[in-house]
């Protein structure tokens, strides 16, 4: 009777830790710890995502950026005018991300 209990709690703890928004970070806590805490991961273990040095990485990592930012804002407008205003606040907007980045 103990060992079909003991088998069910370890059941529970499994399904836990695959279900759970961060799973089981256990692991990387441990490895931030053991790093000294300078580290990216240490920070929530999330990296923050450097500007790569290549000039093609770099233009798909800005031309993503835009188009993140493009998403969360409203359609590009049709007129001329509206467009040149809509891209200065994107461009804005991409620096400001930038510049949040450290780079």
């Amino acid at each position: 009777m103990s060992e079909v209990l003991l088998v069910g709690l370890i059941m529970v703890i499994v399904a836990a830790c695959a279900f759970a928004p961060l799973g089981c970070f256990l692991s990387a806590y441990a490895k931030a710890k053991q790093a000294g805490g300078d580290s990216p991961a240490a920070e929530g273990g999330i990296a923050k995502p450097v500007v790569p040095e290549d000039s093609i990485l770099r233009r798909h990592f800005l031309a993503q950026l835009q188009s993140e930012i493009e998403a969360a804002l409203f359609p590009r407008p049709t007129d001329s005018m509206l467009q040149r205003h809509y891209d200065s606040l994107v461009a804005a907007k991409v620096e400001s991300r930038l510049q949040a980045l450290g780079k």
